[in-house]
């Protein structure tokens, strides 16, 4: 009885970028038993910093909150942006290189949030992300510029505000059995850990009674 884990992210967001090892940690503990994926929820305008010192203020917070030995880096931001597309969909587009693992997605939040690279540019993107994939950088660039990457990125955030959330990360955790649950704002392994816990439980609970009783009668 198969159990996902979606991942809404956005590339440029720091506790997304803090969660990254939680992330980690749960693929390996669960993988094959869970299905593991992650999407794009885009962050506006109002969940991004207007200022330099802003941006530095938050993280200093975020940082000291996750105990982290080093600051991220603020230099990349532009703070007029009302999204950060560039980076999201060359991301996505990744997907279409067969990358559907983190290798692209990380590279370019390394780019960002440690080096201070300008990642709201698309060619600085786009050299981070080939490097790291492995692909070839014009034909990432061109095809995370179509219209159906950004098609594919603002319909995955669509669905994310549907959940009626409004952080980043936010991990949905779903099975076959209907039952739901929902880790927004989370960046640490252990809650999320011991939910998935007992889904693992009640679905295998469920494939056991099957096999003693077969299904519901008509």
């Amino acid at each position: 009885m198969q159990i996902t884990i979606t991942y809404y992210l956005d590339v440029v967001s720091s506790w997304c970028y803090w969660s990254e090892p939680t992330w980690a940690a749960l693929k390996e503990r669960y993988e094959p038993r869970v299905n593991f994926r992650w999407k794009i929820a885009l962050m506006d305008k109002s969940g991004l910093p207007t200022s330099h010192e802003q941006h530095e203020w938050y993280y200093r917070r975020s940082g000291t909150l996750m105990q982290s030995p080093f600051m991220l880096n603020a230099e990349w931001a532009d703070f007029g942006a009302a999204e950060y597309l560039a980076p999201n969909c060359i991301a996505e587009a990744g997907k279409d290189f067969g990358i559907s693992d983190d290798r692209i997605r990380l590279a370019i939040a390394h780019a960002a949030l440690r080096e201070g690279k300008k990642i709201g540019d698309w060619e600085v993107s786009a050299d981070a992300a080939a490097r790291a994939g492995g692909v070839d950088r014009a034909k990432l660039l061109d095809l995370a510029r179509s219209r159906d990457i950004e098609k594919r990125v603002r319909a995955d955030t669509a669905e994310f505000h549907k959940l009626q959330v409004t952080q980043r990360p936010t991990f949905v955790v779903d099975t076959e059995i209907g039952d739901r649950a929902v880790f927004s704002g989370f960046a640490k392994l252990d809650p999320i850990a011991v939910t998935v816990d007992a889904m693992i439980e009640d679905a295998d609970a469920y494939i056991s009674y099957a096999a003693h009783f077969g299904g519901p009668p008509p």
